[in-house]
Order: C-alpha cells, then structure tokens, then sequence
C-alpha cells in the first residue's frame, strides 16, 4: 500500500494537467503570434535595413526577420510566465519554449555579426540553460555549483562560474562593437557635411571610441580593478617604445595624411616603383591599386618620408607625352597635322586644355617630336592613351603615304683588298 501512495502522488493531479494544457495553448500563441511578427514586422524591417544599412552589417540583413520571430516569441512568453504563479510542470513548458526562443534569437544575432561557431555555441548553452534553470527556479544550484568550482590564483579565486561570465561578456561586447562600428561606418559615409578623407578619419576615430569604451564597460561589468596593471605599465610602456614604434608611427602617419588631405582615396599617385589609385588608407599602410589589378600595400610611413606623385593633388588633368620619330624627307608640317588630328580623336583626350605637337629635335634616324595630350581620368591608365593615338597616327601616315624612319648608315670604302690606296 506505501509503494502504491506512493506512486499516486508521483502522478500529476488534474489541476495541474489542466494548467500545463493551458500553458501548453499560451506557448503555441505565443509561437503563432511571432511568425506574424516575422511576416508583418519583420519584412519592413528587413526592408528598411537594407534601404538605410545596406552591405555595411551585411550577415544581419538576411536574419533580421528571423531574429523579430524568435525575439518576439520570447518576450511573449516571459509575459505569460510573469503574469500568473505556474505549477511546476506548465512553468517547465514555458521556461523550456522561452529557453529555446532565446537561444534561437543569440544564435542569429551572434552569426549574423560574424562571431565564431564555437564561442556562439557557446553563449547558445549559456542562455538556454540559464533561461530554463530561471524559469524552473533552479539556477541558484546550478551557479552555486559552478562557483564551487574554481583555484585560487594569488588574491583572486577563478571559478567556472567567473569564466562562463567572462565569455559570455566578451563575445556579447564583440558582436555589440561590431554592430556599432558597421553602423558608424554607414552613418558617417552619408553625412553630406563630410569630403571623402574626412569621413575616412572620423570612421577611424569614431572606431577607436567605439573600441575603448567596450574595454572600459567590460572592464566595469567584470569587476576588474585596473590598478592590478599598474606594476606591468612600465614594461608596456617600453614595448610601445620599442617594439611597437612602426605601428604607431604608421597610425600617426595614417591620421595625419587623412587631416592633412594631401593624399586620399581615389588620388592617382606614384611612390617607388607603385603606380596606381588609393583605394584606401588603413591603420597602418595604404592600400593602391595598380593598372594590373595588384594591390600595393605601401606603410602610411613611406608616404610621409618618400617623395610622392600625386597626379590629381590638386587637378586632376594630366598631359601625357607620346613620342613620334618621322622621316627627314617626309612633309613635316603634314605630318605635324595629322599628329594633331590622331590626338583630337582620340576619345580620352580632352579638348580643353587643347593638345599639342613640338618638335623636340633632329635625331640620326628622323625628326623627333612629342605629341602633348590631356586627360581627366588617369586612374584608367595612360600606356592605352598613347597605345589609341599611335594606332590612329598609324593608319593617317600610312594613307598619307608617310613612311616610318629606320636607321641608315652611309658607308665610306677607301680602298679595296689589292688595290693601291692612291688609285682613286
């Protein structure tokens, strides 16, 4: 008879049956109610963040539905659990569905930020045993226990619960600075107020702000007291010193390149061997991109010490020389003409500033002159503007009947084998 008492009041009663089908009926509203989000709420949003966001947070567009669904559903559900005292089992049910709506919702903020599969995977355990062990009021074991759990390092106690908290703060504080940052970014890159190199450098330090102060707020939410640094300032210090002087003297150059505005994105300059247009101006080097699609690389350093050619500094038309070599018993002024007119229609070469012709000098082969043309666009080359004006002038001298000039060399024979050198 004790066994079977027993066993009786191991059953559920009928109260409690008919409150868990009634949590069990909340939990698929609730479910219901956040599929409607994700069609009404979550296509307009998804919309709008395209619109005004666009590629600069680009792995949340996709998931900005989804996300409303799952997050709706759980602020649904944590209304119903709060909203009247559940038995045991129906608050099992709803602890169970909010549990698996909140992990659901991290894991497409977290994935669509672009935090790694295993730190998501992660905070995912975290939150879903943190949210029902809380909704089955069994989270205080659970914490206790991983408190337990720990060794003493000096002053301080590392527990597994201290390491759960660290994780879970540092990855939630990387997805929140990269959001801001991309949003930043995106804000600062429509600001009409702005020139292009200024936005560059208030990207930069809105970036460096964004960065120092989810240090300093994680700092404060770890309960990290910074004067433990202060014996190792010192050697930080003389790292900075020594082993970090290129990387903040390349930062500084970067920043003072932006402000000083003698070099930004879209220029077309020439340092060293590197010819091509800045693509971007980084942290630490500068990014050109040449005709031959490479991308250089060069140190914001080198920019500040090297000489540099800037070709749209402050214009961006560049004339562009293109060497011709005529024959001496050619018509010169002729030639000279439809110099002219194979610059003219050439379609790159502008009109105003007008191109020209001179006539440089009298080599051994021919006369040499230098056709001087104007172009507004040299970040699309100039090999091809010389290679379409020789091309036409090819064809005008061929039909004008002008020829090419080759090397001659006039020979003098004094005397033959055999001959006497006074026989004339």
């Amino acid at each position: 008879m004790t066994d079977v008492g027993a066993l009786l009041e191991m059953v559920p009663a009928q109260a409690d049956l008919i409150e868990l089908a009634a949590a069990g009926a909340l939990v698929i509203a609730a479910l219901a109610l956040g599929v409607m989000a994700q069609r009404i709420v979550g296509a307009r949003t998804a919309a709008w963040w395209r619109a005004r966001v666009g590629a600069h947070v680009e792995g949340l567009s996709p998931r900005i539905a989804t996300i409303i669904r799952h997050g709706a559903a759980v602020l649904l559900l944590a209304l119903i659990y709060a909203v009247w005292p559940w038995g045991p089992l129906a608050a099992a049910a709803i602890g169970f569905a909010m549990a698996a709506a909140g992990t659901l919702t991290a894991h497409q903020l977290m994935r669509g930020v672009g935090i790694p599969r295993w730190a998501a995977y992660v905070v995912e355990l975290v939150v879903f045993t943190g949210i029902f062990s809380h909704a089955v009021g069994g989270l205080e074991p659970i914490t206790t226990t991983l408190d337990a759990i720990g060794v003493r390092v000096g002053s301080r106690r590392l527990s597994l619960l201290s390491l759960i908290e660290v994780l879970v703060i540092v990855v939630a504080l990387m997805a929140a600075v990269r959001v801001a940052n991309r949003l930043t970014a995106h804000t600062i890159a429509h600001a009409r107020a702005l020139d292009p190199t200024q936005k560059v450098l208030a990207q930069k330090i809105a970036g460096i702000v964004v960065v120092v102060f989810a240090f300093l707020f994680g700092i404060d939410l770890l309960g990290i007291d910074l004067t433990a640094f202060a014996v190792f300032s010192g050697a930080f210090g003389l790292a900075v010193g020594f082993g970090m002087q290129k990387t903040i003297g390349n930062l500084i150059a970067g920043i003072i390149l932006l402000m000083d505005r003698s070099i930004k994105p879209g220029d077309v300059i020439a340092v060293g061997t590197s010819f091509g247009w800045v693509n971007k101006i980084g942290v630490r080097a500068v990014s050109v991109v040449t005709r031959d699609g490479k991308e250089h690389l060069i140190p914001n350093e080198d920019l500040m010490t090297r000489e540099v050619e800037n070709w749209s500094y402050s214009d961006r038309n560049v004339r562009v020389r293109i060497p011709v070599r005529v024959p001496y018993d050619c018509d010169l002024q002729a030639a000279q003409a439809l110099m002219l007119r194979a610059a003219r229609e050439s379609p790159r070469v502008l009109d105003t500033p007008k191109p020209n012709v001179w006539l440089t000098g009298f080599g051994t082969d021919g006369a040499e002159h230098e056709i001087l043309a104007w172009i507004s666009d040299p970040e699309s080359g100039v090999g091809n503007v010389r290679s379409d004006v020789l091309n036409r002038l090819w064809t005008m001298f061929r039909d004008a009947g002008i020829g090419m000039p080759f090397a001659q060399r006039d020979i003098y024979v004094r005397s033959w084998p055999g001959q006497d050198a006074s026989t004339p």
